[in-house]
């Protein structure tokens, strides 16, 4: 795989020239005609289908609508709740419910059916799509029914990617749909395309999420696509099945891309035509030729079966390597882990090596990215005639659809892989977020699923407990499985698969989704279960801040699953208030209350009482304020805290990584940089300061008090640079924050205290 350092144009689909001083002379060779750069960047398939729904009429600042919208039960309700108190009246896209997060319905009670509940009544009244429990996981429904050639979807689920089948699809907050919901739309300046240019065809045994694996780990330390666009093109292309390219496509996530696209073919007009949907089938090729920001070059020949080893998909290796530098590459993840880990519990799995090899106590393939047709089908073809065992090693499969399990049942693939041990269970998304198929303290489990972070698996360090996860390809995992437990790469057997043909059968979505083909109903009732909470008042920016530094984290990358942890937790993501309690509980358990306690002056000032008196130790930090600032006082500053982390937001989409934090009396966080564009996002729409500050020593430490005089008209003036000070033994210490550009809208959103106050006016 190599990464280029420079831009480089694509020649007529199959011929790279890396930018430089001869590239337009050799690009006249080989095309006869004189080449310009920025018309040559129009030439990507992401810049016709960007331009085709960009309303602003400039193309370096877009403003996009999209075709069409999708959420799922953690995340639906919340958005609608916002959009209902910003004046919803229906959905003026369609705009899909799925119901694969929370469809266990075994914690809390009744509030999850609550939620579904709520859901239905929502699709009735305004107009929307009803997808029951175990249907579909939200993307493979979404590839199923709602991709189309040239279209763009926007998804409350960070793994939001359909542009294997030509739709260009992106993960965002929920407030993002909700502007699309009010018919506003998703504000960003052009982002920058990198290629990926794939040559040669996998080898027998290899699967996508190889391919994806080997991807991330070249990729993602470095930032090379961050914020970007992922533009799959080259010869390679035709050489992989549908469901091998949407396996990879589904990973892009983990590069931190903002989106991606493929070009297409005939394989993707037939997986239209097999969905009873060939007239959503357009062909995408990039022009004759096209310029790219960057460009990965990819041999799919020298691709071998992959591993990332806990705690993130970009720690990667070849099965092969791990199995020849074992001991070293364990040692490594013990490093690893007392990072990830603060060092809470101890971490081995030297202690699943068994005769020199490493055991693994469980196997998944599940979800967007393991459960399509090709990987289980492949997987039953590896496992046909054997057995998993009777020891530790347990092994479950989730198909992405009740089409794909009724084709798997009818082709006796489900047979197959149920006389061996394994279990075949519905389309569930819990194996991916802690919420299926918890492994035992210390277990280990392997996962052709999307991420592996810290207690992504159901864990509990605040427990003492801690399991971890390692992700790899169906084929491989089946692979293992054929060996009890024993890890194997799927190059090592000799199989014949038998690539049976894939049939889609509709019939079961007609009879169990409720579509009302864009019509709201407005007479009918939305039911509300007792968990379901309107989201709680929320103050203007004053013009003076006072903020307290309540939690300090410098893990190299803090994800969102750390900042507002996965698993038990979504029940309680329709209730604002219940579910902030579980703000940053597995990496600091101190925070709720020391937010809560800076919380009772915010709430004073708005009674119009005296914040010191709600929080005595305020007095002395306001007298030395005074001193050099005498006119901040009573009705124009404000109390609220914030967090450092080096590197905020890598991973879910979940808004409620901030907006937790909002709740709780939040008004900023700092960082050296926000690991992805939609974390940013949610913290302006969540009415929150995304502050940055050079990467090196901090000014302030955990329980500082921190100034920012002025701080509602540099946020009205967009001002960059935004003096503070640290209050600090009776002085004040200036310091610098920093504050990306923000448009106009979100500088509003800010002032104004959050997106929800910015529509009511």
């Amino acid at each position: 795989m190599k990464l280029f350092e420079h831009g480089v144009y694509l020649v007529n689909g199959d011929r790279l020239v890396e930018d430089g001083p001869e590239a337009k002379e050799q690009i006249r060779s080989l095309t006869g005609k004189t080449v310009d750069q920025s018309e040559a960047a129009k030439g990507t398939i992401a810049y016709g289908i960007l331009e085709a729904h960009n309303t602003s009429g400039n193309m370096e600042e877009l403003q996009i609508r999209f075709d069409k919208l999708t959420s799922h039960d953690i995340t639906y309700v919340g958005i609608i709740q916002t959009a209902r108190a910003s004046g919803l009246e229906k959905f003026p896209i369609p705009y899909v419910l799925t119901n694969c997060h929370n469809s266990l319905c075994a914690v809390g009670g009744t509030i999850n059916e609550d939620d579904h509940m709520f859901g239905l009544t929502c699709a009735k009244k305004y107009g929307g799509i009803y997808v029951p429990p175990h249907q579909a996981v939200i993307h493979q429904f979404a590839r199923e029914m709602l991709s189309g050639g040239g279209k763009m979807i926007l998804g409350s689920d960070s793994h939001t990617r359909y542009g294997a089948l030509g739709t260009m699809a992106m993960g965002e907050g929920g407030p993002e749909l909700v502007k699309q919901l009010l018919n506003k739309t998703y504000d960003i300046k052009m982002p920058g395309v990198v290629g990926v240019y794939m040559t040669g065809a996998p080898r027998k045994g290899v699967g996508p999420q190889d391919i994806a694996l080997a991807i991330i780990g070249e990729v993602f330390d470095r930032g090379y696509v961050k914020n970007k666009v992922m533009e799959f093109v080259g010869p390679g292309v035709t050489n992989l099945s549908v469901d091998y390219r949407i396996g990879v496509d589904v990973m892009t996530t983990e590069t931190t891309c903002l989106s991606s696209i493929w070009r297409t073919d005939d394989k993707v007009r037939e997986y239209y035509d097999i969905h009873g949907r060939v007239e959503e089938y357009r062909e995408l090729n990039p022009a004759d030729v096209a310029y790219y920001d960057g460009m990965i070059e990819i041999n799919l020949d020298e691709i071998k079966p992959m591993i990332a080893m806990p705690f993130h998909p970009s720690n990667t290796y070849t099965i092969e390597e791990l199995n020849a530098n074992l001991m070293d590459i364990l040692d490594d993840c013990e490093k690893r882990a007392k990072v990830s880990l603060d060092g809470q519990v101890e971490f081995t799995l030297k202690d699943k090596v068994r005769n020199g090899r490493l055991y693994v106590d469980q196997g998944i393939i599940a979800g967007c990215a393991g459960g399509g047709y090709e990987n289980i089908t492949d997987a039953a073809d590896i496992l046909r005639g054997t057995s998993i065992g009777a020891d530790e090693f347990t092994l479950s499969v989730y198909p992405a659809s009740t089409p794909i399990y009724m084709q798997l049942v009818k082709n006796g693939c489900v047979a197959d892989l149920m006389e061996t041990g394994a279990i075949v269970k519905t389309a569930f998304c819990g194996p991916c977020f802690g919420a299926g198929d918890t492994p035992s303290n210390n277990g280990f489990s392997i996962r052709h699923s999307t991420r592996n972070f810290p207690n992504r698996e159901g864990s509990k360090l605040q427990n003492g407990q801690i399991s971890s996860v390692a992700l790899m390809d169906a084929r491989s995992i089946a692979a293992t499985a054929a060996n009890k437990g024993y890890l194997t790469a799927a190059t090592d057997l000799d199989v014949n698969y038998t690539k049976p043909k894939y049939f889609f059968d509709s019939t079961i979505y007609k009879n169990r989704v409720f579509d009302s083909h864009g019509v709201a109903d407005p007479s009918v009732e939305i039911k509300f279960g007792p968990n379901i909470k309107d989201w709680p008042a929320m103050s203007p920016l004053p013009e003076n801040l006072v903020l307290k530094v309540v939690s300090e984290i410098h893990d190299p990358v803090t994800t969102t699953d750390e900042l507002i942890p996965s698993g038990e937790t979504s029940s309680y993501r329709s209730n604002p208030l219940g579910l902030a309690e579980f703000t940053l509980s597995r990496k600091d358990p101190e925070y709720v209350g020391r937010a809560k306690e800076v919380q009772k002056a915010q709430k004073a000032l708005e009674a119009g009482a005296c914040a010191g008196e709600a929080l005595p130790e305020l007095k002395e930090i306001m007298r030395t304020i005074k001193g050099e600032f005498p006119d901040v006082g009573h009705g124009n500053f404000g109390v609220g805290s914030t967090i450092f982390a080096v590197k905020p937001g890598d991973g879910s989409a979940r808004e409620q990584a901030a907006s937790c934090q909002k709740v709780l009396g939040g008004w900023a966080n700092i960082a050296n940089e926000y690991a992805t564009k939609r974390y940013r996002s949610n913290l302006i729409n969540w009415g929150m300061l995304p502050f940055l500050i050079p990467a090196g020593d901090l000014p302030f430490a955990n329980g500082d008090y921190l100034f920012i005089p002025g701080i509602r008209d540099l946020i009205a003036k967009g001002a960059s640079e935004i003096p503070a000070y640290v209050v600090k033994d009776q002085k004040l210490q200036l310091f610098t924050l920093q504050m990306g550009e923000l448009t106009d809208d979100e500088k509003d959103i800010i002032l104004k205290g959050c997106l929800i106050n910015y529509y009511k006016g």
